[in-house]
């Protein structure tokens, strides 16, 4: 089982040469493309499993947050 998990796990890769401002822009539309899907999803819950979906949308807005941050001190790269 392991080993099918490490090869799962090898399916996607960030590219070592990625720059900081590209890496914190990729992270910045991750979190809010969670964001709004959870926000979407809780629509269609209720009681426990919303207040989840709702509590984890307030985690990833709080990493929406942060990396939009990061992206304001990030220096535009030049070229």
């Amino acid at each position: 089982m392991s080993h099918v998990m490490q090869d799962s796990t090898a399916l996607f890769r960030v590219a070592p040469d990625a720059s900081n401002e590209a890496l914190i822009a990729n992270s910045y539309e991750t979190f809010a493309s969670v964001s709004t899907l959870l926000l979407d999803l809780s629509d269609d819950l209720s009681g426990k499993h919303r207040d989840i979906a709702l509590a984890i949308h307030q985690l990833s807005e709080l990493g929406v947050l942060l990396t939009a941050k990061l992206l304001d001190r990030e220096p535009p790269s030049a070229g």
